[in-house]
């Protein structure tokens, strides 16, 4: 069975009027706008806000008052860190748009927010097209299976090419864009939009700070163009639209096709995800946003028109929490998607981890304003305020019982195996139903592994407290911070998806918290893995307590990257293994995964590596917590007599430069291991190099790119994986570990 086929069968089971009762009305939106860093998702998200009439300035990034950045750090450095969420009405329509981080160190944040939406407007830089954060965003879009708008933007720039923007989403992204609308710039810059389909021509007054605009229709030399584009349009839809096709085929042609038309099988073909709609203007220049929020109601699903899956659950809520912050006098919030039910003040719930909570305040959503309302119904987004266990990810429901009942519902509609549904550590790949059944019921972000890690040390013992319960919070915030105590050095220690990362982790809890901590050098998060496979027994007896505790175990380590964990079936050991019991098997596993996480090298986590467990003995009355140390100290020893190789991160860099300074920095490249990847032309003068390079050889390379360009040059990197290290690298990189160099 599709995955197809799965949201048929569950179409099926779903009535008109059972859907009533869960949306009173199809007339709200919830969005996510999507960009590489620098593109102009904050101004648009400003422009919106202001033309739907919720705020009477519009902000601008570089004066540090827009509504969505409110950190501090975010109008001080003109950057997104944290998504925020904002609501307004449009047309009619109520909107829930997520703005969310551009740069890289904060993906985390993107792939949270995706959760909570049903569409996305994806911003591009006109003058750059498809960039290196481009593609992330929209992988991650992907994943959630999401309807994407395209917002061409800073079309008022005479660099600006939205020709070769269109085609680097065919090229670089795989997407079908089709343009709804067409630029035209005369001598001064003024930019005028032609619409596709209304074959008008659409200008923005300046003097109203783009209120307004007004529609003509077209001069003669433009309509023959802006008509074959029309044509293009019809036919690119009728082939994939069955029904403007029949309208097409019975009319013997193109212009009999109404506007209307048209855009009910754009709506279609975009939430079927086979088309990208493509618009453009300038949101600095105030061009062409209100189009695009027309866009979303015209063409992006409004929530009961997707999350299917969620009819397992019936008339019982069901939420899921995408984010939660932190404010100085209500404590924490909690950022909820309402997928069934209605949200009220003093609500009980429970979460996943069988936890309940009461809903003391519901708020909503307006960045860091906060207004109460009484409660939000399905398909909303609401602010929670009373939840203190809860964490990112996790399902609200009504009861425990909702849950189980809302699991057994889903298994036999898509006619699942037990052992399918919530089945810890379970191996879905392959299998379409259950990793549908997955992204409901499993909790647990999937959090990006760090790539820098440094310790953290209070000004004094008096505020180690402090610090820790401002790490625990900031960590609730933000998955992706990984904050782990090391008993060797007795340090704390962070682990970060970049530099910036880790800067402004610090420079918030000195902000937020007043703590004036102390970060250690950064560290490399190097990962090891075995050289060859290797078999080791290993005995362990002790008393405690008065009580004998035994554990005999063979175990083999293999280089494998699927599976984790497995059993040796052969036959003189299959009747040993078959003797253990489930909850037995768990308790190794999970000893023998927990070895794992710390190599013998550096202390990096154990990758490609499978335990494979040959033979077991426990002794009678032998402690779970006994079992399972005994089988992480049989791993370390395996991983200390067989030894291990360390793997670095790699970063993918584009570096756009003048044709001038390539060979400067290619030169300069090759003295840090990199691989250039390739050479392309960006521009008249501008070319692009695409480069893999170790991050170990990364520390400070934009400033050097900087100086060696004349500040000319700029660029961007994200993680590419890991590689493998030759023996002197390796050396020197064990050696500055450990502080020898």
């Amino acid at each position: 069975m599709t995955i197809t086929r799965s949201f048929t069968l569950l179409h099926s089971i779903r009535t008109h009027a059972r859907w009533q009762r869960f949306y009173s009305s199809a007339k709200l939106r919830n969005i996510g706008i999507l960009a590489h860093i620098d593109a102009g998702k904050t101004t648009t998200t400003e422009r919106m806000l202001f033309y739907a009439g919720k705020t009477r300035t519009m902000g601008e990034v570089h004066r540090g008052n827009t509504v969505t950045d409110c950190l501090t750090q975010e109008r001080e450095r003109g950057i997104t860190i944290c998504s925020s969420a904002v609501a307004f009405n449009w047309q009619g329509h109520k909107i829930n748009l997520l703005d969310t981080p551009g740069h890289i160190d904060f993906t985390m944040e993107v792939e949270q927010s995706l959760h909570a939406v049903d569409g996305v407007v994806v911003v591009l830089d006109g003058t750059s097209g498809v960039e290196a954060q481009t593609i992330t965003v929209w992988t991650q879009a992907e994943k959630h299976r999401l309807p994407k708008l395209v917002f061409v933007n800073k079309m008022d720039r005479p660099d600006a090419d939205f020709n070769s923007c269109v085609s680097d989403l065919s090229t670089k992204l795989d997407a079908k864009p089709v343009c709804l609308q067409s630029p035209l710039k005369d001598e001064k810059g003024n930019l005028t939009i032609f619409d596709v389909i209304t074959q008008q021509a659409l200008i923005w007054h300046s003097a109203s700070l783009g209120r307004e605009y007004k529609k003509f229709p077209l001069l003669d030399k433009h309509i023959a163009d802006l008509q074959d584009k029309r044509y293009a349009l019809i036919d690119e839809l009728s082939g994939i639209d069955d029904e403007l096709a029949q309208v097409v085929i019975s009319n013997e042609g193109f212009d009999q096709v109404s506007n209307e038309l048209i855009q009910q099988a754009l709506r279609r073909a975009v939430a079927q995800r086979k088309v990208v709609p493509v618009l453009l203007g300038s949101a600095y220049k105030n061009v062409g946003v209100q189009r695009v929020m027309d866009a979303i109601i015209d063409y992006l699903p409004a929530p009961h028109e997707r999350n299917q899956l969620y009819d397992c659950f019936c008339d019982d809520f069901v939420g899921r929490v995408f984010k939660i912050i932190h404010d100085k006098q209500r404590g924490a919030l909690t950022l909820v998607r309402v997928f069934r039910g209605e949200l009220k003040k003093g609500s009980r719930l429970v979460t996943t981890h069988n936890t309940a909570e009461v809903v003391s305040k519901v708020y909503e959503p307006l960045a860091d304003e906060y207004r109460e309302i009484s409660g939000v119904p399905a398909g909303d987004v609401a602010i929670c305020a009373g939840l203190k266990h809860t964490v990112t990810g996790d399902l609200l429901t009504t009861n425990a019982s909702s849950l189980k009942n809302a699991q057994k519902r889903l298994q036999k509609t898509l006619k699942l195996p037990e052992s399918d549904v919530m089945t810890e550590d379970s191996d879905t790949e392959g299998n379409a139903e259950a990793t549908l059944v997955k992204e409901i019921f499993a909790t647990d972000p999937q959090i990006p592994d760090a790539v820098y890690f440094c310790s953290i040390e209070p000004p004094s013992l008096a505020t180690q407290n402090a610090m820790e319960a401002a790490l625990k919070q900031l960590q609730r915030e933000d998955p992706s911070l990984r904050v782990n105590y090391d008993s060797v050095t007795g340090q704390t220690v962070l682990g970060g998806m970049g530099e910036l990362h880790m800067d402004i982790v610090k420079s918030r809890i000195l902000t937020e918290y007043k703590i004036d901590v102390d970060l250690g050098p950064l560290q490399i998060a190097y990962k090891e893995t075995i050289e060859e496979p290797a078999l080791d027994s290993f005995q362990v007896e002790k008393e405690i307590s008065g009580s004998k505790q035994s554990v005999t175990i063979t175990l083999e380590l293999l280089r494998e990257q699927n599976e984790l964990f497995s059993l040796d079936k052969s036959g003189e050991n299959a009747s040993n293994l078959n003797s253990l019991r489930p909850r037995m098997l768990h308790v190794i596993r999970k000893g023998a995964l927990s070895a794992l996480e710390r190599g013998p090298r550096v202390g990096g986590q154990v990758v490609d590596t499978q335990i494979r467990l040959h033979s077991i003995t426990i002794g009678r009355g032998t402690a779970d917590s006994f079992v399972m140390a005994a089988v992480a100290q049989c791993v370390q020893k395996i991983l200390t007599t067989v030894g291990t190789r360390l793997l670095e991160p790699v970063m993918a860099l584009e570096i756009v430069a003048p044709s001038e300074r390539i060979s400067a920095i290619i030169a300069d490249l090759s003295r840090r291991r990199a691989t250039i990847n390739d050479v392309r032309p960006k521009s008249e003068h501008n070319k692009v190099i695409y480069v893999n390079a170790p991050l170990a050889e990364l520390s400070g390379y934009s400033s050097v790119l900087r100086s060696i360009s004349s500040g000319t040059a700029g660029m961007t990197m994200q993680p590419c994986g890991f590689s493998n290290m030759n023996s002197n690298d390796e050396v020197r990189a064990i050696q500055k570990a450990q502080g020898f160099e």
